[in-house]
């Protein structure tokens, strides 16, 4: 599998919606299967595409599936401080096999509103 090019410094915007989620850099999902929070450092792929690494032997990474809807809470550039919930879609997951990335999953993520 070629890895895809990821820059998180390039620009940003999500899916469907333009650059008006660009000013979020991380992301926190809560799954109520495992009880714990994770936070995860949001990646931009090329102009279209957002997503987050998550390490292959992550608990959470069997609890996300392709097509799952959740509330994210998304957290600004400027600080932890200030953060919104937004409903997310799962859009699809790749496993790195191989180059930056290896031993990570990419899951590609989905602002809905």
């Amino acid at each position: 599998m070629q890895e895809p090019m990821v820059n998180p410094q390039s620009s940003r915007s999500s899916y469907t919606h333009g650059n008006c989620f660009e000013h979020y850099s991380s992301v926190e999902i809560f799954n109520a299967c495992t009880t714990f929070c994770y936070h995860f450092k949001l990646w931009w792929l090329d102009k279209n595409a957002m997503c987050i690494l998550v390490k292959e032997d992550s608990q959470i990474i069997s609890k996300l599936k392709e097509g799952d809807r959740m509330n994210m809470k998304y957290y600004d550039s400027q600080g932890l401080s200030d953060s919104e919930s937004r409903e997310t879609a799962i859009q699809w997951i790749r496993k790195a096999d191989s180059g930056r990335f290896k031993g990570h999953y990419l899951v590609y993520l989905d602002i809905l509103n």
